[in-house]
């Protein structure tokens, strides 16, 4: 809605979703859950169990491609893991996890071009 106040269409936007964490690795607890399921009960579709009870692991990307996608943006997502691809990206949840003292760096981008 942003953009369209400085002259973009919404029918031509596109979004790419860069690396980010993956399914199989964002944990998040009942709380977290419970919030996106009361904003949304269709939202339940982006958890899938984990071995942890009471928690459950989340899609992110999905979710975020389909938020973009349900507001009239063609969006894609590169399934890039951050997590589980170390050698080419920093996670702090990896980092975390392994309890390492430093942290990485993270860069993003919006590109508005004229016709």
């Amino acid at each position: 809605a942003a953009m369209e106040t400085l002259g973009a269409r919404r029918e031509r936007i596109v979004a790419v979703l860069g690396p980010s964490i993956g399914p199989e690795n964002y944990e998040v607890g009942p709380e977290f859950v419970a919030r996106f399921v009361d904003a949304d009960a269709g939202n339940v579709s982006y958890f899938a169990p984990s071995a942890k009870p009471g928690h459950a692991m989340f899609d992110l990307n999905l979710y975020t491609v389909d938020r973009l996608r349900k507001a009239g943006v063609t969006a894609e997502g590169l399934g890039r893991c951050t997590y589980t691809e170390e050698d080419l990206f920093y996670s702090y949840r990896r980092t975390t996890h392994r309890k390492e003292a430093d942290y990485g760096r993270q860069v993003s981008a919006i590109v508005l071009e004229k016709e």
